[in-house]
């Protein structure tokens, strides 16, 4: 029970967060300036990440990858100095909200490019294999990436490979505004596709049920670490704000408002609270005391990365190359 105590933490932590980067976003004068896209209603396989892999696994991200960033152990005032183009940022100020690292914890990574991040960790897993290290890859990739060239000849290769790599698909029915069903053929299911690949265990979860998507999560990461070779995990979610942005788009056509609504009644931070609650595992005391707890770790995290100083002009020339 505590590692489910400790899945609400993480999930209240990054969407306070999130709601956090929201809320000031576009406060005049503006102080975030990069393209952000938020995890609000995603935070459950994020804050997994903490409870299903270790501090010395590997993982990377895409553009939607704070979530992913927190939940693996990242520092939270050093995401938000990034996205505020800070030099005490995890990129030295020169990022922005998609590119995220913290290797101190093993987080190798987010990038703005569909599917650019999925080799990179198919070669963290063939690294830690070569290595001889009990280690695991994750690779969090969207619906969207699945239909990538770069994820079909990672999968191959790390089936091929054996490798210790896990691919954990957050399907949020949407790539920006376009359904599944005028991407892909509305016969195709996503796991299976990627099970008629031969060499990689498949799973699938809903992802409104925080128990059994951390059950199945689990017990997916711990097959791969025995070196029964790489995984896919889909997990259905759905993204409550703008693709890109701080703000809401129900008023645009590409999705329903009644879809929307019902997507909010199974929230499952919510719903993994009630149950808690309802089992005495946590008081409401206890809740009110941990929600305070993260304020206040939120809010001293932006007042640290708005107080930190911007790049000086030499920071352009550091970690450039020329042939």
């Amino acid at each position: 029970m505590t590692d489910l105590i400790e899945l609400l933490r993480g999930m209240k932590r990054i969407r306070a967060v999130e709601q956090g980067i929201a809320d000031r976003y576009m406060v005049q004068p503006q102080q975030m300036r990069c393209p952000t896209h938020l995890s609000i209603g995603q935070e459950l396989v994020g804050a997994l990440a903490g409870i299903a892999l270790r501090p010395t696994d590997f993982a990377v991200s895409s553009h939607r990858g704070h979530a992913h960033y927190i939940g693996k152990g990242g520092d939270i005032g050093r995401m938000l100095a990034e996205i505020y183009g800070k030099v005490t940022g995890c990129s030295r100020g020169r990022g922005g909200s998609m590119h995220l690292i913290d290797e101190s914890v093993g987080f190798m990574g987010t990038t703005a490019i569909v599917g650019n991040s999925i080799p990179i960790g198919v070669g963290l897993g063939l690294a830690a294999k070569l290595d001889g290290k009990d280690q695991v890859s994750a690779v969090f990739v969207g619906d969207g990436a699945t239909e990538e060239g770069a994820f079909y000849e990672s999968a191959t290769i790390a089936a091929v490979r054996k490798l210790p790599v896990i691919f954990i698909c957050e399907n949020n029915l949407y790539s920006v505004y376009s359904p599944l069903n005028v991407r892909q053929p509305t016969s195709r299911v996503i796991h299976e596709m990627v099970n008629a690949y031969g060499g990689i265990d498949t799973y699938f979860v809903e992802g409104d049920d925080p128990e059994a998507t951390s059950e199945m999560l689990r017990q997916a990461v711990d097959k791969v670490r025995t070196g029964a070779g790489p995984a896919f995990i889909e997990i259905t979610t759905y993204r409550w704000r703008e693709h890109c942005g701080p703000n809401w788009d129900n008023h645009l056509p590409y999705r329903e408002e009644r879809e929307f609504e019902d997507w909010q009644k199974r929230d499952p931070l919510p719903e993994l609270e009630r149950r808690l609650l309802d089992r005495g595992t946590i008081s409401a005391d206890g809740v009110a005391t941990m929600n305070q707890v993260i304020d206040q770790e939120v809010e001293a995290a932006f007042n640290f990365a708005i107080e930190s100083p911007f790049p000086e002009e030499n920071e352009a020339y550091i970690d450039e190359y020329m042939a």
